[in-house]
């Protein structure tokens, strides 16, 4: 029998499947035949044991019997040498029909071994990464923390400052309302002075017109008046 082989590279894993089935097969043959030997050689000496030790006249059936023993063991050889080529046969029908899914099966299995290492690969690339990063960040932990509470520091004084300025600013205020309004009411604390000595001088004075002022004067006086005015109509 003659296969003819589609494909004239024939991948590695498929050359590795053909010679470790071919090594199995060698070894094979070469493990059975030692046995069908010790087999063949315990049947003739079982057979010898069975047969009578007196000594038989040669006859035409006698050397017929030992050719059929010389058959028998030349038919044993071939039966052997049979198996073996059967076999060969089976293990290469077998080799030629499966070697391109097993090939096909090895190669996609390689490629996803391959695939999960890569990713394997990627994965521990980038918890190498996310490590690297935490353990930076966590070495920045401290100046980060000193930061914070300086920031922190400067923030209270600022608003500490900003506080003084505001309740200095409000104390300004308050301050300089109190004084306006103090100032107002010393106006019309003045005001109210000044028309209440208007009025007692007015009063005052007007009394002492009543009192020193004849009618005789008051008559002369109002001559006087009027005639200023009809000297001011002119």
């Amino acid at each position: 029998m003659r296969f003819d082989c589609p494909h004239s590279q024939v991948p590695a894993a498929t050359r590795v499947l053909v010679a470790s089935i071919t090594m199995f097969v060698v070894l094979a043959a070469l493990s059975l035949a030692p046995r069908v030997l010790t087999a063949r050689a315990e049947a003739a000496a079982w057979t010898a044991v069975q047969t009578p030790q007196h000594p038989e006249p040669v006859s035409h059936e006698g050397g017929k019997q030992g050719r059929t023993g010389e058959e028998e063991h030349g038919s044993g050889w071939l039966a052997l040498i049979a198996k073996i080529v059967n076999f060969s046969i089976l293990v290469f029908v077998l080799v030629y029909f499966l070697r391109e899914p097993v090939a096909a099966h090895l190669g996609s299995r390689g490629t996803q071994i391959r695939q999960a290492l890569v990713t394997a690969a990627d994965t521990r690339a980038a918890a190498t990464r996310q490590l690297a990063q935490i353990q930076a960040k966590l070495a920045a932990l401290p100046a980060e923390l000193e930061a914070l509470k300086a920031r922190g520091a400067e923030e209270i004084a600022a608003e500490q400052v900003r506080i003084e300025q505001a309740a200095q600013a409000e104390r300004q205020r308050l301050l300089e309302q109190a004084r306006r309004e103090i100032e107002t009411r010393l106006r019309m604390a003045r005001r109210e002075l000044l028309e209440h000595a208007a009025n007692l001088a007015v009063q005052v004075a007007s009394r002492r017109i009543q009192t020193t002022i004849t009618p005789d004067d008051q008559a002369r006086l109002v001559d006087r008046y009027t005639a200023q005015l009809a000297e001011a109509n002119r």
